[in-house]
């Protein structure tokens, strides 16, 4: 179950101190017994006064028991302690961290232990100081990680292709049976740096699907064919992307690449949109195998706090559970 479905509730506690004039602010999640996730760690946080409002909505719906700008706990040791905005805070609450420290203590940034505990960046929180974190922790600016990712693609996909080529002729010869058309769909679509591509794939719609303009496709969308429906949920649909990983356009793992006319609205509703396209977009990624079918700018933005993990944390590890996961959601149908 989503962290962000826990209703939270306000309450004040007595075992604590508050740094300065600021009122100790903590809340915990309802307890539901029917439908409990694993119970997530208490938190002390360090932030700014005029933060702690937007910091308590937020977090009030993921679920962490938080603890905010506290002073004079005895023991800090197995305390979880975070910072938010660590160049507002004030002298005190710098002095606060310090004697956390001095005591053993590890602290971090709030977005990194969220991070570490869902898996996932918290979009709400984003700054411009953070995406610079994210640049420098990842592997965005060495060029042999690039390299070799590329002659894995180029492998891999050359392979795939090699495997599932058999699966064409049948795919092709289906769609031309239901209804007339091209047997593949191409579409421009916003890939590496913003540069735009053409993206094709087996046409899972009608004809002239999009004779009143550009709209999201969803689930149970009539505009779908009986084969696009199999194809979509089997993924088959996806398959002559890799043609698009053969010629550099694309990768195997990343974030999906959007319509440029999606993506103008998208960024006015998501925090740092575009910041996606630091890297390839990929036939499969971690916001695919993680999230179901998105239709919505709502689940465009919970798709990002996905693709912006990946960013930050992609490895060679990561990409491989990608991949077993594709193949799982691809076998079940899962997310369609």
């Amino acid at each position: 179950m989503s962290h962000s479905n826990h209703y939270a509730e306000l309450h004040s506690s007595p075992l604590l101190n508050f740094v300065g004039d600021v009122n100790l602010l903590a809340f915990s999640p309802a307890k539901n017994p029917a439908a409990q996730a694993p119970p997530l760690p208490s938190l002390y946080i360090y932030a700014p006064v005029a933060e702690l409002p937007y910091l308590y909505a937020v977090l009030a719906k993921l679920g962490f028991e938080c603890y905010f700008n506290a002073e004079n706990v005895q023991q800090w040791q197995g305390v979880n302690v975070c910072y938010f905005k660590k160049q507002a805070l004030s002298p005190q609450q710098l002095k606060a961290l310090q004697t956390v420290e001095e005591q053993g203590t590890a602290i971090c940034s709030l977005q990194n232990f969220i991070e570490q505990h869902l898996h996932w960046v918290e979009i709400n929180l984003l700054d411009a100081e953070y995406l610079l974190e994210i640049e420098q922790a990842s592997d965005l600016n060495t060029i042999w990680p690039d390299r070799l990712r590329r002659v894995f693609d180029l492998l891999i996909a050359s392979l795939l292709l090699v495997l599932l080529m058999p699966l064409f002729l049948p795919v092709a010869l289906a769609i031309r049976l239901e209804s007339k058309g091209p047997i593949f769909f191409r579409q421009l679509r916003t890939g590496l740096y913003n540069q735009e591509f053409e993206i094709i794939k087996f046409r899972s719609m009608y004809e002239n699907a999009e004779s009143n303009g550009a709209q999201w496709a969803c689930k149970n969308d009539k505009r779908v064919t009986r084969v696009g429906q199999f194809i979509r949920k089997t993924r088959l649909d996806e398959l002559p992307q890799l043609f698009n990983v053969l010629t550099g356009e694309m990768s195997l793992i990343g974030p999906r690449p959007e319509r440029e006319v999606f993506i103008k609205d998208l960024e006015t509703a998501v925090p740092f949109y575009r910041f996606r396209h630091l890297v390839k977009p990929g036939i499969t990624g971690l916001a695919q195998v993680m999230y179901r079918y998105g239709a919505s700018v709502e689940d465009a933005r919970y798709k990002h706090r996905y693709d912006l993990y990946y960013i930050r944390h992609r490895s060679w590890y990561l990409d491989l559970k990608i991949l077993l996961k594709t193949v799982r959601v691809a076998l079940t149908g899962e997310g369609v």
